[in-house]
């Protein structure tokens, strides 16, 4: 059944509290100060791929609306790190995110407006009662009809006033990098003036300029680029680069935030026509550039997200492993955050951080598969095609030819196995417990921690490097191993550097000796020596801070509302299109009603002796383009609408026996 999604009960809004503003000139901001406005509060979090969605995705709609809507990012951090006022300004100006922002770092505004998930967006009338409560991504389409109909009503009442919101936009600054996410070394030629001058250098996605440059051994020099617009002489890309989508030359082409850089070897290189493979993230498609012909062009992906996967293997399928086809520019990607050649494989690997999975791509024919992942984001181990996955960034190929992976979402360090049998990978978590514990600690493996790390590297000696961003640290894993003198040494992980700004890549440097590290809330590449004794740091392993809800313990009924937006119907063709999955921490606290099955609403009865722990829920539901009571067209657009939920709960008698959630519903 298709509904508006809008409120029909009266509930005023809660004010806006919290430590400060940005971009508002310094200015407080009050809900009486948006009144006659429509107001969208956007709770996110920039560790969040599905809020860097939403802040895309509304785009249009600010735009479209200027006069009447004010939305308002309200960040409530999921991470220690995130509630450092220095790191989310930086944030706002890394995203380039033109609304005003509260800064909410003690969750005061999130608890108000009873927000149990990032994203999530609540829509004030501009008479100041709640509109729409909505989790998750996807629902632009929704948003749009509400705003419009408010519009029209506030207009007709009187109740609506025009013109410029609060916004007051931050004054532009020139760098010569801004914000870079990832580098690597040029290891050949690129180019037939090369002749050996490219030794020492390093290809850089220079993510806050939208574009990929080269840059000199004296990691400042720009040689060349591709993307950003129009540069200065000493190569800084001017007002912070132009962002878009365009193929040509290097001075015409666009990018929106590159990630991945990747080199193909010169014999994939010269049956292609183009030697770079740039992950386009915001973009959603895999970038070529051939270096000679000064050409960028796309090689996969349609620029459309993929929610759902309507390339699907099998009917019944909705993700999962298997291949998307050989027409690459038919097939929408989500968010590729890193690209890696693996010579062990013959194949591009693809971090697709939006859908959680691994993808590769093979440039002599075209074809995309997904490697591992389900779709569903969280931490699973076991066989690729039952794992699950949580933003995956940073990518690394050993000797062996095993992927190592740094899993943000997790702070986890995991590895997909395929020498063994690449017939059956297997996905193996080494450092890492689940999608809220993170912290700082060395040590046993099993007790370490990191926090949201985005760049891992594979060292000749075995161990492995990883950019643990949120701690501004180099951290090392090493497996266990048996020492010169013939000892076992057990597995450990140490800490190679610390009180670094954001590194989100890091790589071994030419002579060995050193590391390069991509230091990007500094704006740089640095060069950092490797200690002759690692340090070993213990600050404890911590949880995302959220409130928690006191619920009756024993029988505890669990639904999420759900409705398609105009224009959208359930996408029932292949059964229900809706699903749960439902864990907890400890694993003790539900009795029954754990696992995954069809439907959005379940009955769990949880012990009473536990007390206390966290629900981890995920929702699903799949909708097409279509008219109820319609028969789905076969190339109807389709779209999947997905949320996560990890809500901390207290076994209270007396408490209530319900818990309601939405992803897209009517209250």
């Amino acid at each position: 059944m298709t509904e508006t999604i809008r409120r029909t009960d009266r509930v005023r809004a809660s004010e806006l509290v919290g430590r400060g503003w940005l971009n508002t000139g310094g200015e407080e901001v009050t809900l009486e100060d948006l009144r006659g406005k429509i107001v969208i509060l956007d709770f996110w979090t920039f560790c969040c791929i599905n809020c860097l969605h939403v802040l895309d995705e509304m785009r249009p709609l600010e735009e479209r609306f200027s006069d009447v809507l004010v939305t308002v990012g309200v960040h409530s951090p999921k991470f220690d790190h995130e509630a450092d006022p220095d790191a989310l300004a930086a944030a706002v100006e890394r995203y380039e995110i033109a609304r005003p922002v509260l800064d909410d770092p003690h969750l005061t505004t999130w608890q108000a407006y009873s927000a149990r998930a990032w994203p999530t967006l609540v829509v004030i009338d501009p008479e100041g009662y709640i509109a729409a409560h909505l989790a998750g991504e996807g629902h632009v389409a929704g948003l749009d009809s509400l705003v419009e109909e408010l519009a029209a009503e506030h207009e007709a009442k009187g109740t609506l006033h025009r013109g410029d919101g609060p916004y007051v936009p931050p004054e532009p600054v020139s760098r010569t990098l801004r914000f870079p996410g990832t580098a690597v070394p040029v290891t050949r030629p690129l180019g037939a003036d090369d002749d050996g001058a490219a030794a020492g250098r390093f290809l850089v996605a220079d993510t806050g300029n939208h574009r990929i440059v080269e840059l000199d051994a004296d990691l400042e020099t720009v040689v060349r680029s591709w993307g950003g617009g129009a540069q200065d002489e000493a190569g800084a890309a001017s007002d912070g680069g132009q962002k878009g989508h365009r193929d040509g030359t290097g001075a015409e082409a666009l990018f929106t935030e590159p990630q991945g850089v990747a080199i193909l070897p010169a014999e994939v290189a010269a049956q292609v026509g183009y030697d770079v493979v740039v992950a386009d993230t915001v973009n959603h498609r895999l970038r070529g550039i051939d270096v000679a012909g000064d050409r960028v062009i796309t090689v996969a992906g349609n620029g459309v997200q993929r929610l759902i996967d309507s390339d699907r293997v099998t009917q019944e399928q909705t993700g999962g492993v298997g291949s998307l086809g050989t027409e690459p520019l038919e097939v929408s990607l989500s968010s590729p955050w890193d690209v890696l050649w693996s010579a062990a494989a013959g194949t591009l690997i693809v971090a697709m951080a939006g859908t959680h999975q691994i993808v590769e791509f093979v440039p002599t024919t075209g074809e995309l598969r997904v490697l591992a992942g389900t779709g569903l984001e969280g931490l699973t181990d076991g066989a690729a095609d039952e794992a699950w996955f949580a933003q995956t960034s940073g990518l690394a190929v050993d000797a062996a030819g095993d992927v190592w992976i740094a899993d943000s979402e997790t702070s986890s360090l995991r590895v997909l196995r395929t020498a063994q049998d690449p017939r059956a990978p297997q996905v193996e978590t080494i450092v890492g417990e689940g999608l809220f514990d993170f912290g700082f600690r060395d040590g046993d493996p099993s007790q370490a921690r990191l926090q949201h790390p985005l760049g891992v590297a594979a060292l000749p000696d075995g161990s492995v490097l990883v950019a643990d961003t949120y701690n501004g640290a180099i951290r090392r894993y090493r497996g266990e191993h048996t020492a010169a003198d013939g000892t076992t040494v057990d597995a450990e992980v140490s800490t190679v550097a610390r009180g670094l700004k954001e590194p989100s890549d890091v790589l071994l440097d030419a002579d060995g000796s050193t590391l390069l590290v991509v230091e990007t809330n500094a704006h740089e590449l640095v060069r950092v020596a490797i200690p002759e004794e690692f340090l070993t740091v213990d600050e404890g392993a911590m949880q995302s801070h959220r409130p928690s809800t006191d619920v009756a313990p024993g029988e505890l009924t669990l639904t999420v509302g759900f409705s398609a937006p105009t224009g959208q119907k359930l996408d029932d063709r292949f059964g229900d299109p809706t699903q749960l999955k439902i864990s907890s921490s400890p694993e003790e606290l539900i009795v029954s009603g754990a696992g995954s099955s069809e439907g959005l609403a379940r009955t769990l009865q949880l012990d009473p002796s536990v007390g206390e722990g966290v629900l981890h829920i995920t929702a699903r539901a799949a909708a097409c383009d279509g008219a109820p009571g319609e028969e789905i067209p076969m190339h109807a657009a389709c779209h999947l609408y997905q949320q996560d939920w990890g809500i901390p709960v207290n076994l209270v008698e007396g408490a209530a026996d319900t818990l309601p959630l939405d992803l897209r519903g009517v209250k």
